[in-house]
């Protein structure tokens, strides 16, 4: 039987229905201060204008680049210097992700939100830490699991006793360098109790497909959003970067920052659709 499905809080706001929906967004790696900053501001800007609370996403270390001379962050210490001030000066929740248990405790006195990579969502010890850490867990499905398997995710989280956990959907594997969204899994996922994002850059990736680095196809964004928001999700989930090409980390299926507000004024009026069908 499907879970009902208990609003979590994430910073400051609360997901899950009843409640509006949750834009994640913001380059995939910190690039500079400056640059984080500007994107947090604009973003946040936009989000307040379409009705959607916002939170600020950055890596600070993209630790499974395809190539090992890949740009891969600042680093812990200067990545979490320049998220607190994120936070503080631009006054949005901030997101970025972890790679080892030993990163859950500094990254959890920062960061609104600790999320973990698809490639390490069955890794027991660093969801058990990131849920003794964090005020709240976003966990990405992995390319490699059905909808349901993230179960034992729900599961092992829940255990620590943190209640605030997130899943995202960013597709899943087809063939080589490929991947492919099964819309059924957006409620597949939510039947489990828990708020669902759809990462809809991180789902027209093509990984690996440039030799050294992934490539992409962002002309899907849009309309993968906005399917995604029609089936019900709690948030959406974007790369964004203001020129995609120059972007040092996953531009290739990156959002441009001038396509933001027209996308996110489509979602708000789908989501309001669904607001007032279900009244």
């Amino acid at each position: 039987m499907p879970k009902q499905i208990r609003p979590v809080q994430a910073g400051p706001y609360q997901v899950g229905p009843g409640h509006p929906w949750l834009l994640i967004a913001g380059p995939c790696v910190i690039e500079s201060e400056e640059h984080a900053l500007m994107l947090a501001r604009s973003l946040a800007a936009q989000a307040a204008e379409a009705g959607a609370n916002y939170v600020f996403k950055a890596s600070f270390d993209k630790a499974n680049r395809s190539s090992v001379s890949s740009y891969r962050g600042p680093g812990l210490t200067e990545g979490l210097r320049i998220l607190r001030r994120v936070r503080d000066e631009a006054g949005v929740p901030v997101l970025t992700d972890i790679h080892e248990p030993a990163q859950a405790g500094p990254v959890g006195e920062v960061c609104d939100i600790v999320q973990i990579p698809a490639f390490l969502c069955r890794q027991t010890d660093l969801l058990l830490e990131a849920g003794r850490h964090a005020r709240c867990v976003n966990v990405k499905k992995g390319q490699f699991l059905a909808p349901l398997d993230m179960r034992n995710v729900v599961e092992k989280i829940h255990s620590t006793g943190n209640a605030n956990l997130l899943l995202t959907e960013r597709g899943s594997s087809f063939g080589y360098n490929n991947l492919v969204v099964d819309m059924r899994a957006l409620p597949l996922m939510r039947s489990l109790g828990v708020p669902v994002i759809f990462d809809a850059t991180h789902s027209v990736q093509l990984p690996g497909a440039q030799g050294n680095a992934s490539g992409g196809q962002p002309q899907f964004i849009p309309g993968l959003a906005r399917a995604a928001m029609a089936m019900g999700v709690d948030g959406i989930f974007f790369e964004v970067h203001e020129n995609p090409a120059a972007a040092l980390s996953d531009g290739a299926n990156a959002l441009r920052l001038d396509g933001v507000p027209q996308l996110l004024r489509a979602l708000q009026s789908i989501r309001a659709v669904l607001t007032a069908e279900a009244q």
